[in-house]
């Protein structure tokens, strides 16, 4: 069994562990492989032991890996891009892509929709929300995020699916919580205004390989993984 195999399943493990901490079903919890910096045949092993949603974050360095991953595996994968976008990136995004996690701007939010072939299903969207309000991080403002959301609700070819976020880098696990929880509160406030369509808004993109344990406890959906699947990025 290869590392890679191996370490999917302890990250299985230790998600079923947090989901019964947190009474939750390890089913409402699924792994984005964050694939940056690992080459194709590496993805591909981790398709093989049955991962199937891949997180990039380079548009250029993402497009030809994402066509030779798929020839070696032979089937297509579920590709989500998760870094930040920039407006001359979209078109490309929008094709290749099922899954946005970053969108912090009405903007970007239009041009993906304009940009996404009506012949491809609905690209689903996360709006990213700057919790912790670091000037170097992307993402609305938590009191701009409503108003965002309902923008983006109402775009063809898109479709809402929830809220994402990045804590501010800390030792303390309690700080990521606090984080966590905020996020989980802010859907729940915006599910409960009645300006997006409830039923879809089902989704919290939240937690990465050192945090994804408290993140799951505070209602995680989604959490993208990494270093503690592929090991250390290269310098």
């Amino acid at each position: 069994m290869s590392d890679i195999s191996n370490n999917l399943q302890t990250l299985q493990r230790r998600i079923g562990v947090a989901c019964a901490r947190a009474g939750r079903s390890p089913a409402s919890v699924q792994l984005v492989a964050v694939a940056k910096s690992v080459e194709a045949a590496r993805l591909a092993e981790a398709a093989a032991a049955g991962q199937t949603l891949f997180g990039e974050s380079y548009l250029q360095e993402a497009l030809p890996k994402i066509e030779r991953t798929e020839q070696l595996v032979g089937q297509a994968l579920n590709w989500h891009f998760i870094g930040p976008l920039q407006a001359n990136k979209t078109a490309a995004i929008a094709a290749h892509f099922g899954w946005v996690h970053g969108i912090d701007r009405e903007k970007i939010a239009r041009r993906l929709s304009a940009a996404r072939s009506p012949a491809q299903p609905a690209l689903q969207i996360c709006v990213q929300v700057n919790v912790s309000g670091e000037a170097s991080k992307s993402g609305c403002a938590p009191a701009d995020a409503l108003a965002l959301c309902a923008a983006v609700s109402q775009l063809p070819q898109l479709r809402l699916r929830g809220l994402m976020t990045i804590p501010a880098p800390s030792a303390d696990l309690e700080s990521s919580r606090m984080t966590f929880r905020r996020l989980r509160q802010l859907a729940d406030e915006i599910r409960a205004s009645g300006t997006v369509p409830a039923a879809q808004f089902d989704t919290l993109s939240m937690g990465m390989s050192d945090d994804f344990e408290v993140a799951i406890e505070e209602g995680a959906t989604l959490v993208r993984i990494g270093s503690a699947l592929f090991g250390p990025r290269p310098k």
